[in-house]
């Protein structure tokens, strides 16, 4: 299993707020964690509200504990509300149900980490981290619900 490192959590995030950029959307706060949920780097845009690093650290935190995307969470809170306030309660509020959490995977599928976006809308959110996942050469699992 391939280990994340800085430079390319950093390169994730730089190409994440470029998209962003390119696509002007709100600013924007990016999270990269390893897969103990643990931050590796981290990036507030000038303008992005204080309470976007915990929304964005929650978004990738949720994708690693839950073993899927933040899309396929929020399908799951649409379908199975209990389920949701559950998963807020078990993760002390840490589980964010919103596009935008997505998991890393390295060139065998394993996972190794999460980004996590927070700023503009859950799909535009998750648009930049799958960029950012590409720009640095893995894979990523937004947890798309297919169907």
């Amino acid at each position: 299993m391939a280990k994340l490192k800085l430079k390319d959590a950093e390169m994730m995030i730089d190409a994440a707020l470029a998209e962003g950029r390119k696509l002007k959307l709100a600013p924007l706060a990016v999270a990269v964690l390893d897969a103990g949920g643990h931050v590796i780097a981290f990036k507030r845009e000038d303008g992005a509200g204080i309470v976007r690093f915990d929304i964005a650290y929650g978004k990738a935190w949720g994708a690693l504990g839950m073993g899927f995307g933040t899309r396929e969470i929020t399908a799951r809170a649409e379908k199975f509300p209990a389920f949701i306030t559950s998963l807020y309660a078990i993760s002390q509020g840490r589980a964010v149900p919103s596009p935008g959490g997505v998991l890393i995977l390295d060139a065998d599928g394993d996972v190794i980490g999460a980004v996590g976006i927070s700023g503009d809308t859950g799909d535009h959110d998750e648009l930049c981290a799958l960029a950012g996942i590409a720009a640095a050469g893995f894979g990523a699992a937004p947890g798309r619900v297919e169907g």
